[in-house]
């Protein structure tokens, strides 16, 4: 999947060898509505395009692998599915997480409570090591390898593309899989930063000690939940930023904790894949722009 700012496209290579695409020409809501353009704002609306468009290219490779042509999942189903997965995500790394560190927080040796620095400190090393522990473990599934080569290829494509070179595979192989402005490493830096927020917030929330605990408690979480949208914002400010500030040596440095997580995210890719990434994104920008390239082969 290759997404520009007005086009989408989709490449699947069929059972049969051949490709085909989905390309869908697309207005950000960003651009129906200015105000979600603002800093930090613009990053949550962006992470719901994205998750939406996931799952629309899911759907379509699905059902191309399936040999089924234009049975993609309905508008009911796939609400039904970003939903599940958004519930998933939540109870892995916002419930768990903060349940665990409750209870920990009861039974010491130290005692603390949500409104300390050492709960969120503790909570943000749960999140990371659940992470971690869910990307290993979906690794060893066959056909999530599979995605991850293609993440790969997307990668390359994407390096051969901004160094100005012909898109071939040749020029594109020999590029890194890992790149800086990456979702892992946006979802890495999500954690980082609900490390960083409840640890301003939450104590200067107001103290609940007459409600009950379980109420407290689903309050928190809650408010947990309500502070992802200025999270994701922080965020993708920190990703754009550090895309623009590469080269410098500082951001160099602080960005290798996002490219060393990639290395569970993305595999090498074999050629008939790096082929797939580099006709989506042809596709990209010409449906962007009349992008003309000389050669995919």
């Amino acid at each position: 999947m290759m997404r520009s700012p007005h086009a989408l496209v989709v490449a699947v290579r069929r059972p049969g060898g051949e490709i085909v695409y989905k390309e869908t020409r697309w207005l950000p809501l960003s651009e129906r509505y200015p105000f979600l353009k603002w800093p930090v704002l613009r990053g949550g609306v962006i992470l719901f395009e994205t998750l939406a468009n996931g799952i629309q290219a899911l759907s379509f490779s699905a059902s191309q692998a399936l040999d089924e042509e234009n049975k993609e999942l309905s508008s009911w189903a796939l609400g039904l599915t970003i939903g599940f997965a958004f519930a998933l995500a939540i109870a892995l790394f916002v419930v768990i997480p903060h349940l665990v560190t409750l209870w920990i927080g009861k039974i010491g040796p130290w005692l603390f409570s949500v409104e300390s620095l050492a709960f969120h400190a503790l909570d943000g090393v749960i999140k990371v090591v659940l992470f971690l522990l869910y990307l290993w473990t979906i690794s060893f599934s066959k056909d999530i390898r599979r995605v991850f080569q293609y993440h790969g290829a997307e990668h390359k494509s994407i390096y051969a593309y901004e160094a100005g070179e012909t898109l071939t595979v040749a020029n594109a192989r020999k590029h890194s899989t890992l790149h800086p402005r990456c979702g892992t490493a946006f979802l890495l830096m999500v954690l980082v930063f609900s490390i960083v927020l409840f640890s301003l917030v939450f104590p200067v929330l107001p103290r609940l000690p007459s409600l009950p605990t379980a109420l407290r408690t689903a309050i928190y979480i809650v408010a947990k939940i309500l502070l992802l949208v200025p999270i994701a914002g922080l965020s993708y400010e920190w990703i754009r930023f550090t895309g623009r500030a590469a080269p410098h040596p500082v951001i160099r440095w602080l960005v290798q904790p996002g490219l060393w997580l990639q290395r569970l995210t993305t595999r090498e890719p074999s050629d008939d894949q790096v082929e797939i990434g580099l006709c989506a994104l042809t596709r990209a920008l010409t449906l962007e722009t009349g992008y003309r390239p000389e050669s995919t082969g």
